[in-house]
């Protein structure tokens, strides 16, 4: 017989051989499907909508945030634990309904929100640049913008409940996260001792079906191009950014420029708040910040909203460790008729020498406010990007200024022109004003991540 196998048992073989790779088909053939059909339920769950949907709030309290750096007031969480209705009144027009689960609680209505001014809509001098489309897509969604609406607005109404929230409701304010996509939520603040107070705050998911087709009315485009982006924090370092795609320059000149770096750290508004984020010791000075030993590191920014100490966030403060100096332009910007001005620091990386820039443009100079250095925070307060609101408006200042209509645009570059991601670096943003005393001083700080303090106060002469 030798190696040979008898006749019937090389077909046997090759029967189990049929059989065992029918039964692998089947298997995988099974498991594709399988995998297909969870895949096509999450996707309908996930961008499926309807005209009125009822959404999940999260509801925290102190035990379960005390990192929370809002102004909380006596009656917090007093008057919670609420349901949320959002009611599709048109493409754009939305209502939300926070619903009351007792009878001492009421009935709280934002009304008629155009919310294509709260989900990304890019500029339209941007559409012929895919980087600049990039950018601007990216860190619209990255930044907050939270609207506040004051009690006696349109858009608000107040039923029920036991006569409190009816009588002290001073300002709602709703807020589009600097987080991905759908990340929002709603505050109820009141007044105490002449201060606002925070009596509510919830989070909630934005039907991101909703989301999709206000994305894609506000901007004429699949919604697909760029939702991975946007749902997801994917960074777009090295982008390379032409500036002139933005704007024209008219002239430009060195402005003289001080930065006191032995000055003490400036604190106030919203960063006098934020001490309990800001996750570092024996800071005193702007040179502090910038000291290698100190490790200064801040509490997390993460879904739904909220500030973690327990996953701290770094920085790259050495990529703008030394100023160098200051140019100031006047401008074009493109799609505006209006001159404006530009500022650009140049900045060195103490590890590598590498020149680096930071733009903040498409401002007026002479209409800014004029403070002194304690209110700082009363001045031109903007984030980084492209056609981006502030971090803090009116619903009404919104309507006026829509975001895609706004020249502004603030971000880094490398001496090879690419983008710098700032949320690595921990900077997001800057705030400006004229000095009090002196109309061609110009104050201008660079706040950190989250904006949990101010980083650098630099001094520029104008004449």
């Amino acid at each position: 017989m030798g190696n040979k196998l008898p006749k019937t048992l090389g077909i046997g073989l090759d029967q189990l051989k049929s059989k065992v790779t029918n039964k692998i088909l089947f298997s995988s053939l099974i498991g594709f499907f399988t995998l297909l059909g969870i895949s096509t339920f999450w996707f309908k769950s996930r961008y499926d909508f309807n005209n009125q949907m009822t959404v999940k709030l999260q509801e925290l309290s102190n035990a379960e945030y005390p990192a929370n750096p809002a102004p909380l007031g006596k009656n917090f969480q007093r008057y919670s634990n609420r349901k949320l209705t959002i009611i599709k009144r048109d493409e754009t027009h939305f209502d939300f309904v926070l619903e009351p689960t007792n009878n001492k609680t009421a009935k709280i209505v934002i009304k008629n929100v155009d919310l294509k001014l709260l989900v990304p809509k890019e500029p339209k001098w941007v559409k012929k640049d895919k980087a600049l489309e990039l950018i601007a897509f990216t860190d619209r969604e990255w930044n907050r913008q939270q609207v506040s609406f004051p009690d006696n607005s349109k858009n608000i109404e107040v039923i029920g409940g036991d006569g409190f929230e009816k009588q002290n409701l001073v300002e709602v304010a709703l807020a589009n996260n600097c987080l991905n996509a759908g990340f929002w939520e709603i505050l109820l603040f009141t007044k105490e001792d002449n201060n606002k107070s925070l009596y509510y705050q919830s989070w909630f998911t934005f039907p991101i079906g909703h989301y999709k087709n206000i994305f894609e009315k506000n901007n004429n485009i699949s919604y697909w191009q760029h939702w991975w982006r946007l749902e997801h924090w994917q960074d777009p370092s090295g982008t390379v950014i032409n500036t002139n795609s933005l704007r024209k320059v008219i002239d430009e000149k060195e402005a003289f420029t001080q930065f006191p770096i032995d000055e003490k750290i400036i604190v106030a508004g919203e960063q006098s708040r934020k001490i309990r984020t800001t996750l570092a010791t024996n800071l005193t000075s702007w040179r502090d910040i910038y000291k290698s030993e100190n490790k200064i590191k801040f509490a997390t920014f993460r879904p739904p909203g909220f500030y973690d100490p327990n996953k701290p966030w770094g920085n790259e403060y050495w990529r703008i460790g030394k100023f160098e100096k200051t140019i100031l332009r006047n401008i074009q910007p493109i799609g505006v008729k209006q001159n404006l001005q530009e500022i650009e620091l140049l900045l060195r990386d103490t590890k590598t020498g590498e020149q680096n820039r930071l733009f903040i443009s498409g401002i007026n100079i002479q209409n800014l406010p004029k403070l002194p250095v304690k209110e700082y925070y009363k001045g031109s307060y903007m984030p980084m990007g492209i056609g981006i609101p502030p971090f803090y408006q009116s619903y009404e200042e919104l309507t006026k200024s829509p975001p895609h209509e706004s020249p502004f645009f603030s971000f880094l570059l490398d001496s090879k022109d690419r983008w710098i991601d700032h949320h690595h670096l921990a900077v997001d943003g800057s705030v400006m004003h004229l000095d009090q005393e002196n109309p061609n001083l110009l104050h201008l700080y660079l706040l950190s991540y989250e904006r949990n303090t101010l980083i650098a106060h630099f001094l520029l002469y104008l004449k």
